[in-house]
Order: C-alpha cells, then structure tokens, then sequence
C-alpha cells in the first residue's frame, strides 16, 4: 500500500511537510474594528432611552397646548409624533445595529411604545393640571388604566378612536423601515 502524499526524503526525526508560516498579522485601520457587526442591544437601549425623551417633549407639548387644540389638529400632532419618534429610533438602530433583524423588530416595538406612552402621560398631567394633584391620584386609584383607556376611546363621536392604533403602526413602520435602509446602506458602504 502506497501513502496518500508523496513522502519527500529529508533528516531523521523531521516531519515530511513543515508547517508554513501564515500572513503576517495585520491590524484593523485605527477607529474600526475588524467586523463592524453592530451592536443590536446597545442599538435598542439607545433608542428606548432617545424614544422615552421625544416622547415626554411630546407630553409637554400636550400640556401646554392641549386648550388650543382641536381634535383634528391632535389627530395630525399625535400622527406627527408617531412618525417623528419612529424615524429617530429607526435611525438610530439602523446606525447601530447595522443588519441585525431583532435589532429593528425592538426598535419597532420601542418605537410604538413611545408614542403610545407620549401621549398617554400627557392624560395625567393635563387632568391634574385641571383639577389637582390630589384629583389626579384618586382617580387612578378608582381607575388606575384611565390614560390607556382614553388613548382608544373616541370621546367626541364615541367608541374606537381609530387614530391610536394607526400611531403605533405608523411608529413601528417607520422605525423598522428606516432602521432597514441605513443598516444595509451602511452595510453595503
């Protein structure tokens, strides 16, 4: 029977092929790391961080305005919020995160929870400012989920208030597709 490889002669005791000497070692450019991968986590606690931020700003808008405004031009603030907050977060995760998937589906859920909880802690804040602060902290005792009800509930026409639920999906959306485009553009670059 034959060896598979061709044996080559050569001193004792030395193996027939020595071990060849790989690429010199080369470092990464200062500033970058080797595999710019992201990081999806640190990518969705910045923008839960950024989304929590844009969001009290919007409660305080809220407050500040909420005698002038009509229900049209709440509808459109609140869509504006929505909108706004998503496109910080997706920027931010896409930036980030780069490609990662779970990266953009938490962005698009923090980005959804902010514009719900935008304008659900302006509820208290108003009705407080209304009445008092002690008005405000028996209703909560007697209704402790009045902000999350009266962001679905249509007060004006009553029912369904159909303009909450398309603020979250507007939020996620744009979110997710923003944080889609800037992952893989920077990707690509």
């Amino acid at each position: 029977m034959q060896p598979a490889y061709p044996m080559q002669p050569g001193p004792p005791f030395q193996p027939a092929y020595p071990m060849q000497p790989g690429p010199p070692f080369q470092p990464a450019p200062f500033g970058q790391r080797p595999s710019a991968g992201g990081n999806p986590v640190g990518a969705v606690l910045l923008a839960f961080f950024v989304s929590v931020v844009v969001s009290l700003l919007y409660s305080g808008l809220l407050l500040a305005t909420y005698q002038d405004l009509s229900a049209t031009t709440a509808n459109v603030l609140y869509l504006a919020h929505a909108l706004l907050n998503g496109a910080i977060v997706g920027a931010l995760v896409g930036s980030m995160g780069h490609r990662s998937n779970g990266a953009r589906i938490g962005g698009a859920i923090v980005a959804a929870l902010g514009a719900f909880f935008g304008y659900a802690n302006a509820l208290p804040l108003i009705y407080a400012v209304k009445q008092s602060p002690t008005a405000l902290t028996d209703l909560l005792k007697a209704e402790p989920f009045f902000p999350a009800k009266a962001w679905w509930n249509d007060e004006l026409h009553g029912g369904v208030d159909w303009f909450a639920p398309l603020g979250l999906v507007v939020a996620a959306a744009t979110a997710w597709g923003i944080a889609y485009l800037i992952g893989n553009k920077r990707h690509q670059a």
